[in-house]
């Protein structure tokens, strides 16, 4: 049987394309959107009628494999990853993730798992490996089945800029001032960040806690961390739902890492926990006139955090350090998908405003890489809102195999702040400083790139090195500046 007859014959499916149809009836829903995933996180897919969802349920939306990478051309004006003879996809809805829009209530979502068409010569129905949402599904699943059902809970931080639309003398113009954690700053957006609560609760999200930032506009909104995948999801939506918060404010939902020099940047903190047991609960949170499957208000709960350890306060567990020695080993390569543009590393290189610098790991050190920001948790950060996390978190999890199984000893935590000992002119370890730095690590680790099986990896590095050498090739304001009246 193939992947794609396999998935269609799933436990409950039937009945869970049944369910929707009555969400659909109830809820008087006219079209769906059938979302999937590209390389960089964007959102992709086609719209189609509401009508059409038993079939489109059962046999798949048809569409072209390039938007795997988002349909853009590189430098020379070709296809990225895909050229236009390639092959159709496959996107098949998972129908649990089916969600009303709450800004439009005649719309809804799904979100889709791919799979090469029936008539592909080579992989007919097979999953396509270039599906970073299908690809983290079956990761964890098999880091699940390789170490006795454990798994990975994750919360992200996405902090992100809300600013004005710029005119000719600016792109953009600020909307508060870079007043950290200051409420009467968070008030300046109050229309802003209720409006994110009230449409991600209708979406699932678990809204928890949100501040000001900063840097001018920067909000951060946190949601409830969950499974790995359900994780992933909630942040797509997240975005997406920001857009279109930013489209009825009049504003630009800001998710560039570093607008800002010498102000702090967009991070997105992932808080990492590896569990055994615990059971999906549905929470009750926005989920007047049923508009969404239970799964999109399920969160895992209860269990064992196999990190904790209990007998040494902010010391990770035998198991904890392993993983936390996987992720040191694997760092360089890591970064590579945490920090996934040329922005990026504006914000690693602009030391002393709250961004990692060195790669190691501290007790509460927020120089470090990654820090233990609890007895239970370790935050990877060196990650940004640019991110996406369906390849984050699987390459997480492949470098926390790596370390668990071989036992790698992360060695002490680092006390000392890594900003102060550069300053210092003391040599340190540091984590890659540009894109092109950070891909060259990730294609020597074997490891990391196991995260990306197949042509996930090669359309990966084929877009980012094209992203490289875009910016390597254009001359900027700051050329012009330095050098314009410069004499030898």
């Amino acid at each position: 049987m193939s992947d794609l007859q396999d998935y269609l014959n799933g436990p409950g499916r039937d009945e869970l394309v049944a369910e929707v149809r009555k969400r659909i009836d109830a809820l008087e829903i006219d079209a769906i959107y059938y979302q999937y995933i590209s390389i960089t996180g964007r959102i992709m897919g086609k719209v189609v009628p509401a009508k059409h969802w038993e079939r489109v349920a059962g046999e798949g939306m048809q569409t072209w494999i390039g938007g795997i990478t988002n349909a853009l051309p590189d430098r020379d004006g070709n296809l990225i990853g895909y050229p236009p003879n390639a092959s159709e996809l496959l996107a098949l809805p998972d129908p649990e993730t089916f969600c009303q829009l709450p800004w439009n209530r005649r719309i809804a979502r799904v979100f889709c798992t791919l799979f090469h068409i029936r008539e592909d010569p080579d992989h007919p129905e097979e999953f396509l490996d270039s599906d970073s949402r299908g690809n983290l599904r079956r990761i964890h699943d098999a880091f699940q089945r390789e170490h006795d059902g454990l798994h990975l809970r994750v919360g992200c931080e996405p902090e992100m800029l809300w600013l004005k639309p710029g005119d000719g003398e600016k792109p953009y113009y600020e909307t508060t001032k870079p007043y950290a954690y200051h409420i009467d700053q968070f008030e300046q957006l109050t229309d802003v960040w209720l409006k994110i609560c009230e449409y991600g609760t209708a979406m699932g999200l678990d809204m928890i806690q949100g501040d000001h930032e900063d840097a001018p506009g920067m909000i951060e909104m946190n949601f409830q961390y969950d499974d790995a995948l359900r994780t992933s999801d909630r942040l797509t939506t997240y975005r997406q739902l920001c857009a279109q918060v930013a489209r009825e404010c009049g504003l630009i939902a800001v998710f560039m890492s570093k607008p800002y020099m010498g102000l702090s940047a967009n991070g997105c903190h992932h808080n990492l926990s590896l569990w055994r047991g615990g059971e999906d609960r549905v929470e009750a949170i926005g989920r007047q006139g049923q508009p969404a499957m239970d799964e999109v208000f399920s969160y895992r709960k209860g269990g064992s955090n196999e990190i904790d350890n209990p007998d040494h306060a902010w010391m990770p567990s035998e198991l904890g350090r392993h993983a936390l020695g996987g992720m040191l080993a694997h760092l360089n390569a890591l970064v590579a998908i945490g920090s996934s543009t040329v922005n990026s590393y504006r914000r690693l290189n602009d030391t002393g405003f709250w961004a990692p610098v060195g790669a190691g790991w501290g007790l509460q050190n927020r120089s470090c890489a990654i820090r233990v920001s609890s007895p239970d948790r370790f935050e990877f950060r060196c990650v940004d809102s640019m991110v996406n996390p369906y390849l984050m978190q699987a390459a997480l999890l492949k470098a926390m195999d790596d370390g668990i199984g071989k036992r790698l000893d992360p060695g002490e935590p680092e006390d000392r702040n890594f900003v102060d000992l550069l300053s210092a002119g003391e040599g340190i370890e540091r984590i890659p400083t540009t894109l092109r730095d950070a891909l060259d690590a990730l294609a020597e680790d074997e490891v990391v790139r196991s995260a990306l099986p197949g042509d996930l990896y090669r359309v990966y590095d084929v877009y980012k090195r094209d992203e490289w050498e875009k910016f390597i090739w254009q001359v900027s304001d700051w050329d012009v500046t330095m050098y314009l009246d410069c004499l030898p």
